[in-house]
Formats: C-alpha cells, structure tokens, sequence
C-alpha cells in the first residue's frame, strides 16, 4: 500500500474528510472550497480550489481529476478533460470547471465536483530512431481499423 501525505488547507474539509462514495469506489471526492455559490454560465469555465494539496513523493505514481458523471451529465466538466497531478507536486489542488451546458450551472460550497484517482506512471528509456520496424497497420491512423 501506498502512502500519500495530505494536507488539508481549508478546515471545512478537515470537517467532512476526503471520502470515497463507497469502499470500492476508485476516486475521492473533492469539493468546491468556495465561500459561496457560483453560478457557471453557459461555456464559461472557472478556477475551483479543492482545499487540500497531496504529496506522493513517489515518481512511479501520479494523480487524475476526473468529473462527476453526475455533474457531467448536467453539463459540468473539465476543462482540460484530466487534470494530472505530478508525485513532486505539493500545492493546492484545483480544478477547471467548464459549462458546457445550454443553462447556467450552480455550484454550491462544498459540493463534490470532481474525483482524485491515483496511477502508476511508466518512466521508459525514450530511444531515438529514424524508421521503425515494419507493422501491419503502420501509420494508418483513424478509422483505419473499422469502425
């Protein structure tokens, strides 16, 4: 098992705790560290602080943000889709939220707008070439399996 320190930077979510919905549930919850209500406006995105940082101290680890289906079924998402999180990384997590809904979206205090997972990193010896070796699909890129 791993070890990851981290550090709570708003006391409401020393409050609540970082919780996973169930024992099995891949990602942490994290919320909206706002002092109040935020209403999104349609393709508009804001800077959401998380109130916590991590410390992974492990350079075979790192961390996604990945949204809530049940927000991202109302339009809610991520800017940038993921966000990652390098194991060196030590301040506060924020999150891009973005709507891209039709209707201006509400984000209360504390509401869970995204999850933090954690994943092993591959760190591979990158070797330069000038041709690879031969495969049957070589560069044929989308689409170019079926559909």
């Amino acid at each position: 098992m791993h070890n990851i320190q981290l550090k709570i930077l708003d006391q409401r979510i020393q409050d609540i705790q970082l919780n996973k919905g169930t024992d099995q549930s891949a990602g942490y919850d994290l919320h909206a560290c706002i002092d109040q209500q935020i209403i999104l406006a349609p393709d508009h995105t804001h800077k959401i602080p998380s109130g916590i940082a991590i410390y992974m101290a492990d350079p075979s680890m790192a961390a996604l943000i990945l949204p809530r289906s049940s927000w991202g079924c109302k339009g809610l998402i991520l800017a940038n889709t993921i966000g990652l999180i390098d194991a060196d990384y030590q301040g506060q997590i924020f999150m891009m939220m973005s709507n891209r809904s039709q209707t201006d979206i509400t984000i209360n205090p504390l509401d869970r707008v995204a999850q933090l997972i954690f994943i092993n990193v591959l760190h591979p010896k990158l070797e330069s070439v000038k041709h690879f070796p031969a495969t049957e699909r070589g560069e044929q890129g989308f689409g170019s399996t079926g559909s």
